[in-house]
């Protein structure tokens, strides 16, 4: 399980039909698109990667966005056939396709599955209409119970998103909408703290004192605390600080990030992590659509692609690594039980422990895992 962390491919689609007020990724609203020039510019990526890295075995494919639930499914399938075309894949490869449950996406599901994709994250966010008018949701709470269903009964594996510690929401809000969702749940679940990023609508807000209602650090630490209590007893066991999954069922591709294998990143502002002649790179690809459009278009998406120092590879390791229950070797971390001492005896909790030759963040320790990521790095 540890020893070959996996290859993946992530593949950008930069639209959606509106801007979430919360979201900083890098969407964009357009009236129109030309998705023939994506398919080219996407099967172009494709191509030039598989040129450096064709004799890999591909493990799992992600697109995600953006609303990539909004592309049409033949552009997904020309993608996925050039995907069939540029690498060996595993027998058990992950395709996911993020998708908004709106009725219009959800009508696509049995053709996304037709094109290749054999697991959806829904993007549900909350399970009433009103938090989700607030965040600037075009579904409604009925739409998107109804999408997931669909999505349930169209592929093998499902998954949905959902944002707590939102504007007036109080720890009994959260325990009720919570129990909720682990009964509508399938296999897996991902449970996002509302983080207020500058630069968003909602940074914006709340800078000039307009986003009143959020929780108090206090709220939102027992809110992850009762998300943790009631996930593991409903089976939803964490693997993840933020994700859940039954036993198996948990994101192979978002398993190869923190892990730390390699993925190729390809699409409007995409990161990726190769390696090549034993040296890790960076890449990242162009930020602008048009921009990124006409890169491709060229021969080359990237914008930059940076050599990493060890010392670099080591950071990433061990900061993607300890976002997992797992952990990580404790020979990445050197004197890792004189740390583990000493970082225990900092608080009046166990926040660390070796076990199995491993170094795991305690469920304690977890929303402390960047100062306890420090330490160790320091």
């Amino acid at each position: 399980m540890f020893d070959r962390p996996g290859f993946g491919l992530y593949i950008h689609w930069p639209f959606c039909q509106a801007k979430c007020p919360y979201c900083d990724f890098n969407s964009h609203v357009a009236a129109e698109i030309d998705e023939t020039a994506w398919i080219s510019a996407y099967i172009g990526e494709i191509e030039r990667y598989a040129r450096e890295t064709g004799g890999r075995v591909l493990d799992s494919v992600f697109f995600g966005g953006g609303t990539p639930s909004l592309m049409a499914p033949d552009t997904v399938g020309r993608v996925l056939e050039a995907v069939r075309a540029a690498w060996h894949r595993s027998n058990d490869i992950e395709i996911t396709l993020e998708a908004n449950p709106t009725s219009v996406e959800a009508g696509r599901f049995r053709a996304f599955r037709d094109a290749g994709i054999n697991r959806v994250s829904v993007g549900l966010q909350a399970l009433n209409d009103a938090d989700l008018k607030a965040l600037g949701r075009l579904h409604s709470a009925a739409e998107g119970q109804a999408a997931f269903e669909l999505a349930r009964g169209t592929f093998d594996r499902v998954s949905f998103d959902l944002i707590y510690a939102r504007q007036g929401q109080s720890l009994a809000d959260w325990k009720h909408e919570l129990s909720s969702a682990l009964a509508l749940a399938a296999d897996h679940i991902s449970l996002y703290q509302l983080t207020i990023e500058p630069g968003t609508a909602f940074g914006d807000r709340h800078a000039r004192g307009g986003l009143g209602g959020l929780p108090g650090d206090d709220l939102a630490a027992d809110m992850y605390l009762l998300t943790q209590e009631l996930t593991s007893g409903a089976g939803f066991g964490a693997y993840e600080i933020s994700n859940h999954a039954r036993p198996g069922a948990e994101s192979r591709h978002n398993l190869i990030y923190w892990r730390s294998g390699d993925w190729v990143g390809a699409g409007p502002g995409a990161h990726g992590r190769l390696t090549l002649d034993g040296k890790r790179c960076a890449t990242e690809a162009e930020r602008n659509p048009r921009t990124w459009l006409q890169a491709a278009a060229s021969g080359c998406g990237e914008s930059d692609r940076t050599a990493l120092s060890d010392a670099d590879v080591h950071s990433e390791r061990v900061l993607m690594g300890l976002r997992l229950v797992e952990g990580i070797p404790a020979d990445w971390i050197p004197l890792a039980k004189e740390k583990v001492n000493k970082i225990n005896g900092m608080a009046e909790f166990c926040s660390l422990r070796l076990s199995n030759e491993r170094l795991h963040v305690t469920d304690a320790g977890r929303p402390l895992l960047n100062a306890i990521i420090r330490e160790l790095l320091d």
